[in-house]
């Protein structure tokens, strides 16, 4: 059992290798051949985590006692100063995310049969899901926080390649290069503080960092976790290093599902999770997570109230409820925050899953184009439902245990002392009005989805490899068995854990997503056809461009460096150029000169000799 781990890892990494390779081998059936492979391998893995996962219990989210890890080391890298452990392991923590992300990386790679049914590229699409799966294990059983980077940083190119699947289009590409570079900017950030964390403690074992915090100065940790917490907003799409998530819409649905639910963004969330101690003896730290994650949550929330675009209504839900969870964590509840991860994993996967059903049923991503789609897609409607009630935290389905874990956490954090007084109140604030327009989205996007009249009008440009015309049927099969199996987790994952809820907060959390989506019912019956959101009134564009982010990062830094890189295009071409294409017409200058007295005319040779001699004769005179 202790090969487990590695094995969970190693899985996918050979599937992805053998698709990339096979795939060049020109069969009739590449695509059939291509799902087998990226299928049964992550179906094994899902198994090998499932049974990790029973083995270790519920002992992190139960505050158990846990069984010591299951894995072991595999050789150690010698570096000169401090030595690389290969270590691969499975702890309480680690176990349940393996589940996570090896179940929504198989819903993902069987929904993706369906969905990019006769796609020439599906065999590397799947390939690189395969990758991105395993690098994310990598990530969550790696016993050594350069390992771990190693897991991390891979995830970064997979998501750059998935993203720009369909590189034709400029704004796919544009989309993948922006992910890339904003995750980088954060990246840069995380490896600094892994080898200040690493050199404090002299090891860059995560088990010997945790027991040496103690030992380290405030100092020392606070420069450590600030500079992860770069990391961490980069990957988790944190403010203000969020700009990248909405815009990875672009690429194909199954992968906005694993992006949003279960890969990257968990990633910045479970590092904070697995190096809690280090963070907790950063107060400072915890405090700027705080206000992060208060900005974060209803900031997207409002963004979410005001798009049109389905996809993007859930992409800024995803950054709002990832900062929640960054609330509980500066809260001081890690096991709240994984368990919200958990369960908005399980309830996010099935809402981008059953949005690419209602795409693909429409051909187009616009709420506008929709409506009515109840009777047509009854399957995608009902587990639709489900997650949008996890998502608004209404009981008995998922989302209301762990939103009311977070909310009583943050509740405490006021009288606890662990932030300070201001940063609390924010948070807390902050998460309850969140609460309500989280209601208020939600519910938005299931009226005008699947109420009303069908407004399907002349449709815009499917995505690549879509139908143009619109499909009066449900989505196939193989999309179809994912969204419902994953239905079952977002509506009963909250009772696997003993809930510990707090009427008055569960009370006030409830009342406040159904204000907020009572409000948005009200604006809707009076007009089904118009858009509630017009309720926002002069907020709604600002709410709409997502407060204008994108614009201030290109007037501060896209706009200047564009400038910038325009002048050393200049200066290289008029200064150092133009020096190398100067001294090269002074040099033909020269030679030109030089070129008339070797013209070939014996003449003008004998002239020049004899008015040599001539000259030498008359200096010797005058100096005689």
């Amino acid at each position: 059992m202790t090969t487990f781990p590695l094995l969970a890892v190693l899985l996918p990494f050979i599937a992805a290798f053998a698709g990339l390779l096979l795939s060049r081998r020109r069969t009739s059936r590449p695509n059939t051949r291509a799902a087998w492979i990226a299928i049964l391998p992550t179906a094994a893995s899902a198994i090998l985590a499932t049974y990790l996962a029973w083995h270790h219990g519920l002992a992190y989210l139960t505050e158990t006692t846990a069984p010591p890890p299951t894995g072991q080391t595999y050789g150690t890298i010698v570096t000169g100063g401090i030595p690389i452990s290969l270590t691969i392991q499975a702890d309480d923590l680690s176990a349940i995310l393996g589940v996570l992300v090896t179940a929504v990386a198989l819903a993902v790679q069987v929904y993706s049969v369906g969905y990019l049914k006769g796609d020439p590229r599906y065999p590397s699409y799947s390939a690189f899901i395969s990758l991105f799966t395993s690098a994310m294990l990598l990530v969550i059983y790696a016993g050594d926080l350069l390992v771990l980077y190693v897991g991390w940083e891979i995830m970064g190119l997979c998501s750059y390649l998935l993203i720009g699947h369909w590189w034709e289009d400029r704004s796919n590409s544009r989309a993948a290069v922006k992910a890339f570079l904003v995750t980088r900017l954060g990246d840069v950030g995380f490896l600094f503080g892994i080898f200040v964390l690493g050199t404090a403690a002299g090891s860059f074992s995560i088990t010997e960092v945790l027991a040496k915090v103690p030992e380290m100065s405030q100092a020392t940790l606070v420069t450590a976790t600030m500079l992860l917490l770069a990391g961490v907003a980069g990957k988790s799409a944190q403010v203000p290093l969020h700009t990248w998530l909405p815009d990875a819409m672009a690429g194909p649905t199954p992968i906005s599902a694993l992006i949003h639910a279960a890969t990257m963004v968990a990633a910045g969330i479970f590092i904070v999770a697995r190096l809690f101690g280090a963070f907790l003896g950063a107060p400072a730290t915890l405090d700027v997570l705080a206000v992060i994650a208060a900005l974060g949550m209803l900031g997207a929330a409002l963004a979410a109230l005001a798009q049109d675009d389905l996809k993007r209504v859930l992409a800024y839900s995803t950054v709002s409820q990832l900062a929640y969870m960054a609330g509980g964590l500066a809260a001081g509840s890690d096991t709240a925050a994984i368990f919200h991860l958990l369960t908005h994993g399980a309830f996010k996967a099935l809402l981008f899953l059953c949005a690419g059903a209602v795409i693909h049923h429409v051909g187009s991503n616009l709420m506008t184009q929709m409506g009515g789609l109840r009777r047509e897609l009854p399957v995608t409607f009902v587990t639709m439902t489900i997650g949008f009630a996890a998502l608004m935290g209404l009981p008995p389905a998922s989302g209301f245990f762990s939103k009311d874990g977070v909310l009583l956490a943050m509740d405490e954090a006021l009288s606890t002392g662990g932030l300070t007084d201001a940063a609390a109140l924010l948070l807390y604030g902050c998460a309850l009005a969140t609460v309500a327009v989280t209601g208020a989205y939600a519910a938005r996007a299931w009226l005008r989805t699947f109420f009303g009249q069908a407004r399907v009008v002349a449709l815009p440009e499917p995505e690549p490899g879509m139908a143009h015309v619109v499909d009066v049927r449900e989505a196939p099969r193989t999309m179809l068995v994912p969204v419902v199996l994953l239905a079952v987790p977002a509506l009963l994952l909250g009772f696997a854990v003993e809930p510990h809820l707090d009427l008055g907060v569960a009370a006030i959390s409830v009342v406040l997503a159904l204000l907020g989506a009572g409000a948005v019912y009200a604006f809707w019956r009076m007009d089904p056809v118009a858009d509630p959101a017009r309720f926002l009134g002069p907020l709604r564009v600002p709410c709409e461009r997502a407060f204008y982010v994108d614009e201030l990062y290109a007037a501060l830094f896209v706009r200047p460096v564009l400038a910038l890189a325009r002048l050393v295009v200049r200066t290289d071409d008029v200064v150092v150029d133009g020096a190398v294409r100067g001294s090269g017409r002074s040099a033909r200058g020269l030679s030109g000169v030089l070129r008339l007295a070797q013209n070939g005319n014996v003449q003008l040779y004998v002239s020049g000799v004899l008015a040599g001699v001539l000259l030498i004769v008359i200096g010797a005179v005058v100096f005689s």
